[in-house]
């Protein structure tokens, strides 16, 4: 019977395959591709904010908007987009020696502002489609609420916020690697997404999306008027404060997926010889 998971030590295998696959894709590509999960991403984020900003439980809105947020990984590893975040596991293809240091940079830049170009994208047609004006706009206060509260964030937080995140995006994707049917992938990518998600941790592409979405809630009065928003508070949703959220929350995300996960296991199972035991049967 044919298994339907990889053991860990053939994931790694895979992900260093996937790594030099990613490593040869043309700049064009790496661009559509991320503009791709950028966009995937920014949606499951207004799935989910729409599905849970109105819960006045703190508990079951967290809970309902981790069950919806899985959606955007879903898309891009079924239907195909680049996400910097997963990215960062090709580093153990250069440790392996199969992926060139300077391809692996090439793709983590190139996917990186792509992904940014993608959010930028969905966070205007959800904006200029009216899709903030849900509930009498307080889906629009929701925007500015979490805007501003990751433009709060010290970079320490938002640094060691970015590591636990990406420890369980990339175990996600890790897993999906060793999944090889559809249904196994979507449970593989779906609770340690909703895990990353209840627990609010900081993801750069997500908070691309959610800093593009504030940006343009900000412009409108009505949305800060049903948040009872002060200016304080506003002062934290800007160009500025988005870019000190994303230099810590990116540095942490690379942490999480590239050595917390990826070299971590690849040094376990693939660098670190494993005991062979030798029966030598018994001896009368």
């Amino acid at each position: 019977m044919e298994k339907r998971m990889l053991v860990p030590n053939e994931i790694v295998d895979e992900t260093i395959a996937a790594g030099v696959k990613k490593s040869k894709l043309k700049t064009l590509q790496m661009i559509i591709l991320g503009i791709i999960g950028g966009a995937f991403i920014a949606l499951g984020g207004y799935s989910s904010a729409v599905a849970s900003h109105s819960i006045e439980n703190f508990g079951v809105a967290k809970l309902v908007a981790g069950t919806v947020f899985p959606v955007g990984l879903m898309m891009i590893l079924l239907g195909g987009g680049e996400l910097f975040t997963s990215n960062t596991m090709m580093l153990i293809g250069v440790v392996d020696g199969k992926v060139e240091l300077k391809k692996m940079f090439k793709n983590w830049f190139f996917v990186y502002f792509a992904n940014l170009i993608g959010s930028i994208i969905i966070a205007y047609l959800i904006f200029a489609s009216g899709g903030l004006d849900v509930n009498g706009g307080k889906l629009g206060a929701y925007a500015l609420k979490v805007a501003a509260y990751k433009g709060s964030l010290p970079f320490y937080r938002a640094f060691t916020s970015g590591i636990l995140c990406n420890i369980l995006v990339c175990i996600a994707v890790w897993m999906s690697y060793g999944a090889k049917d559809i249904i196994h992938k979507i449970f593989a990518v779906w609770f340690p997404i909703m895990a990353f998600v209840v627990a609010g941790y900081e993801h750069c592409v997500a908070n691309m999306y959610y800093f593009s979405i504030g940006l343009f809630a900000k412009t409108n009065p009505a949305y800060a008027e049903a948040g009872h928003f002060t200016a304080e508070k506003l002062s934290h949703i800007s160009i500025g404060s988005m870019i000190q959220n994303l230099i810590p929350a990116t540095l942490g995300n690379i942490v999480g997926g590239a050595v917390c996960i990826g070299l971590m296991y690849y040094l376990a199972l693939k660098r670190i010889p494993a005991k062979v035991e030798v029966s030598k049967g018994l001896k009368m």
